[in-house]
């Protein structure tokens, strides 16, 4: 399949070419030249099927042109190495838990199914080692042993004089937990370099720890501005012709397609839960901020997911809850709040939505509606969630559980993504709630470590030069 740039100004590009630039080059973002129904049947037995073999038919219709479907069903297999349950909370609404992979969110999926593919068109290996355990065994969460949980990747071992004069170099701007979900899914990984870019001071201490503590192959960098900032400085990076002649560079980010496109598996698995649970008229509420997230949900339902609609929860940063009451896109600076993933103040993915929707305002309105909360109203939902059902919400979850307590409809269900634990945000959260929540091994590995960033401005040319050292 052929992937065009949303600028239109940008020859058409294979998945490779997509996948390996990032962006294209009109500093637009590839889209696929088509989205493929899926048969009915499919939806007929999805109930009956398992997360993996629902992933793997649903990547089928993204990348199946372009990679053997036995190396494509591998990469997928190893990507879902967790289960992503649909948990009740209340009669009507159900937390879908993406909490469960090695680095407790969502962005695993993305992360360790990009690291995957880009690995495969590094090395250009055809084979593939037998899948991680289902159970997620296998992802170690500390940089002596994580190597071991990436065995099945097929560039294992030592570099070649090729494969190091072909070094990749992965950008990724993160608000938190992109970060370290694309550390932790490429750490190891020969052939690859990956620079984390973070807003100082403005990620939560154990999200920091996840990405600073890698050493190997992860470079952290500390960017003394905010998200937009970091965005900013990998979308320049692309566009400079003086450091893509020195080296090669991807993104990670969800403007790439091979993170954003596999996040659509999991909205495919929750319509199958709400299915085998008998219940119908789903309403999905997805906690946006770059909204690569609610996009993969909108790619999903152009495919034929019989969701009956989208809710795009933001926190302060409200600019596309703007678009939809009036028509006009008008980015602005971003601002700090407890649910600090969605703090995102040019949502990059608007692009795309826009692009999929043809730019028709009205058609957008008629499947997604969007809302957006403060901190006191998110701290509020936390603290009477916890009360009434027992269930604790990380700052994010909460407001997609918000969002579906005052729109759900009668009839309806509601699913909101739980987008991260809540212990990832434990001084909040404990704050908020008055709680002790209980610290993950997974998450405590990471905090045992000792941190290693690199403290840089948010000026580009002062980035460039860094890069240009390397």
């Amino acid at each position: 399949m052929q992937y065009y740039s949303t600028n239109h100004q940008a020859p058409l590009a294979s998945l490779e070419k997509a996948v390996v630039k990032g962006l294209a080059e009109d500093r637009g973002l590839y889209m696929p030249e088509q989205i493929k129904q899926l048969p009915q049947e499919f939806f007929d037995n999805i109930d009956k099927m398992t997360f993996q073999e629902i992933a793997c038919t649903v990547a089928d219709a993204f990348f199946g042109e372009d990679i053997p479907q036995e190396d494509l069903h591998k990469i997928v297999c190893d990507t879902l190495a967790f289960d992503v349950p649909a948990v009740k909370v209340t009669d009507s609404i159900y937390s879908l838990e993406l909490f469960h992979g090695p680095t407790l969110a969502f962005k695993d999926v993305g992360a360790r199914f990009m690291a995957r593919l880009l690995g495969y068109f590094t090395t250009k290996e055809k084979t593939l080692s037998p899948t991680l355990p289902h159970n997620g065994e296998g992802d170690s969460q500390n940089g002596e042993s994580q190597s071991s949980a990436n065995q099945s990747l097929p560039i294992k071992g030592e570099m070649s004089e090729g494969q190091r004069g072909s070094l990749i170099n992965v950008l990724v701007a993160t608000s938190g937990d992109t970060g370290s979900a694309v550390a932790n899914g490429f750490l190891g990984v020969p052939g690859v370099h990956v620079y984390v870019l973070y807003p100082k001071g403005k990620v939560s201490p154990i999200q920091e720890c996840q990405f600073t503590t890698l050493g190997q192959n992860i470079t952290a960098l500390e960017v003394d501005g905010v998200f937009d900032d970091c965005q900013a400085l990998v979308k320049s990076a692309f566009m400079d012709a003086e450091l893509n002649a020195h080296m090669k560079l991807t993104s990670a980010n969800s403007i790439n397609v091979a993170r954003f496109l596999p996040q659509s598996f999991y909205y495919f698995y929750a319509y199958a839960q709400m299915k085998k649970a008998g219940l119908k008229d789903v309403v999905v509420c997805v906690p946006s901020g770059n909204f690569g997230n609610i996009c993969s949900a909108l790619f999903g339902a152009k495919m034929g997911l019989p969701i009956k609609r989208f809710i795009a929860a933001n926190n302060a940063n409200d600019i596309f809850y703007n678009y939809l009451q009036t028509g006009k896109y008008e980015p602005k600076a971003s601002v700090q709040t407890i649910a600090n993933a969605m703090d995102v103040g040019d949502p990059s993915n608007f692009a795309r939505i826009y692009e999929l929707y043809k730019q028709d305002h009205a058609a957008i309105c008629k499947d997604i509606s969007g809302c957006t909360y403060s901190d006191e109203q998110i701290a509020e939902t936390m603290r009477e969630c916890l009360k009434e059902t027992g269930y604790q919400l990380d700052p994010h979850g909460a407001c997609g559980y918000r969002a579906l307590k005052e729109m759900l409809q009668p009839g309806e269900t509601g699913v909101f993504l739980e987008t991260a634990h809540p212990a990832k945000f434990k001084g909040v959260v404990d704050e908020i709630c008055g709680g002790d929540v209980a610290i993950p091994e997974k998450l405590a590995a990471f905090m045992r470590g000792e941190k290693k960033s690199i403290e840089i401005g948010k000026d580009f040319e002062g980035f460039k030069q860094f890069l240009l050292k390397q």
